[in-house]
């Protein structure tokens, strides 16, 4: 397989967002609709900017520290867009993990969600790629995933049903393993919620 192109083809994508507009009966001309394909194509080059970017620009600040407890960060926004739609599904991730020696700083574990959130997916391969790739880089004991989210196919379109909240995860070493320790984990990731 091709290395991937590091910028995205906009013109490609200006050109059939017209045509979608043509084909829906709009005016492309019209005042509102002018700037239309361009809008576009410049929202999917931000909001598909995780396809181009590399996971392990982010765990670039592993520490050393000598702490065996469980590390979580919990309520991180995100949005991707569902591949079979190509609409909005926006959420909260838990992610938790039990170092062995190592500890990766704060904000690259919401670095990590984004940046496999901001690409073309599915919310279940989605919460997988962040434990895999937190699993496999870091090597900690375990890790634990937990993603909730309102996907727009369902909420807008289709079935129609607003308010409904989709709920995946991944669990990886002594969290799928030990009882004791997935309820532990699973517990401080929905503590304080009602």
């Amino acid at each position: 397989m091709g290395k991937k192109s590091k910028t995205i083809d906009t013109e490609r994508i200006r050109k059939a967002v017209k045509e979608i507009l043509l084909a829906v009966g709009e005016d492309v001309g019209r005042e509102g609709i002018k700037g239309t394909p361009e809008r576009v194509a410049r929202m999917y080059t931000e909001l598909l900017g995780g396809m181009r970017e590399d996971p392990e620009e982010h765990v670039r600040s592993i520490f050393t520290e000598n702490y065996d407890e469980i590390v979580l960060l919990r309520d991180i926004p995100f949005y991707s867009i569902c591949e079979h739609h190509l609409m909005p599904f926006i959420g909260s991730a838990h992610v938790a993990y039990l170092p062995i020696g190592s500890v990766l700083g704060v904000s690259k574990l919401a670095r990590i969600v984004d940046c496999f959130a901001r690409r073309l997916q599915t919310q279940e391969r989605l919460t997988y790629q962040i434990a895999d790739f937190i699993m496999g880089r870091l090597k900690p004991r375990g890790v634990a995933v937990v993603l909730e989210a309102s996907h727009s196919c369902m909420t807008i379109r289709g079935i129609k049903k607003p308010g409904s909240a989709m709920v995946t995860s991944a669990l990886r070493g002594i969290f799928r393993r030990d009882p004791k320790s997935r309820n532990e984990v699973l517990s401080l990731m929905h503590s304080g919620k009602k």
